[in-house]
């Protein structure tokens, strides 16, 4: 009697069951991934946006000791004699690297072209600082395809302007000496650095600017929000013409990414303006961003999140 009540009380779980629970267990198991996902993901941009405000602090500094913002890139007769260099270089001191930026003033003075015959020592030299922390491919340095050499890499780039070719109105371009009073558009509401990952190719990385369309530093130092793409006149460029928008891009490999600010993060990239607060810009501001990089231009443009 006892044996059938036993069998009666202690019936296994049924096919139909097993399978329940195993579906609950998925589907918990997906929430509790998604989770820590978004996590990983939200400590990233915070990290991301944490060096972003040491690199503005940086510029800050660098302006506080020379009366203006350094130039976004130089050229190869800048008087400073560090050619096509730029302000990656230049807030070194600033980020208690002084010694790499004597080693530069050094080996600039031996060979103007960083990557021949003798590569420059601090090309390669990569700096968690410049770079963001949800591209895994930074700091570097990755093997570039223009000059096969080392490239230590940049995640940041200096806000130029409406672009970096012509219309240079904004605070980091090539030559540039802005002060922060030059900011008549009100320093809260002018971009200094924005997000961009390092080109498909790494270009030249954080140490030099390049040549052709690089000579503007659009390859990975500097760049407007509405960048031209002259490259489209070379044979065989992967990318249409005319201006490229704020925007996503198809991801580290888009060759096209190179000419507009995006970030690995969902919906937007994070910016530094030229008072040093950093804010999180969704590509929705398209709109708005020609105003944003401008100086003095004279637009009321209010900062969308």
């Amino acid at each position: 009697m006892s044996a059938l009540a036993c069998r009666r009380r202690c019936r296994g779980m049924t096919l139909l069951e097993l399978l329940v629970v195993i579906a609950i267990i998925s589907i918990l198991m997906g929430l509790l991934l998604s989770a820590v996902q978004r996590v990983r993901g939200a400590a990233a941009r915070l990290d991301c946006q944490n060096r972003l405000r040491q690199l503005a602090l940086a510029l800050h500094n660098y302006h506080d000791t020379n009366h203006s913002l350094p130039p976004g890139h130089r050229s190869a007769t800048h008087p400073d004699r560090l050619p096509y260099s730029g302000w990656p270089l230049s807030i070194l001191p600033y980020l208690e690297q002084q010694s790499l930026y004597t080693q530069a003033q050094w080996e600039y003075q031996l060979q103007p072209l960083p990557f021949r015959p003798i590569p420059h020592q601090g090309l390669s030299t990569p700096l968690v600082i410049f770079a963001c922390p949800s591209d895994g491919r930074t700091p570097g340095p990755q093997i570039s395809l223009r000059t096969q050499t080392n490239a230590a890499l940049l995640s940041y780039m200096g806000v130029s302007g409406y672009d970096s070719i012509s219309q240079r109105t904004g605070v980091l371009y090539q030559g540039s000496k802005v002060r922060l009073g030059d900011i008549t558009d009100g320093s809260s509401n002018t971009l200094m650095l924005g997000e961009r990952p390092p080109s498909h190719d790494f270009q030249y990385g954080w140490w030099y600017a390049g040549a052709g369309q690089q000579l503007t530093g659009s390859a990975d130092m500097i760049l407007g929000v509405r960048e031209p793409n002259l490259q489209i006149i070379t044979a065989g460029s992967p990318c249409g013409p005319g201006r490229y928008p704020y925007r996503p891009a198809r991801g580290f490999d888009d060759p096209c990414g190179m000419f507009h600010f995006w970030s690995p993060h969902t919906g937007g990239a994070n910016f530094a303006f030229a008072d040093g607060r950093v804010q999180f810009v969704s590509y929705g501001a398209n709109e708005v961003m020609p105003a944003l990089a401008s100086r003095a231009g004279g637009e009321a443009v209010q900062v969308p999140e």
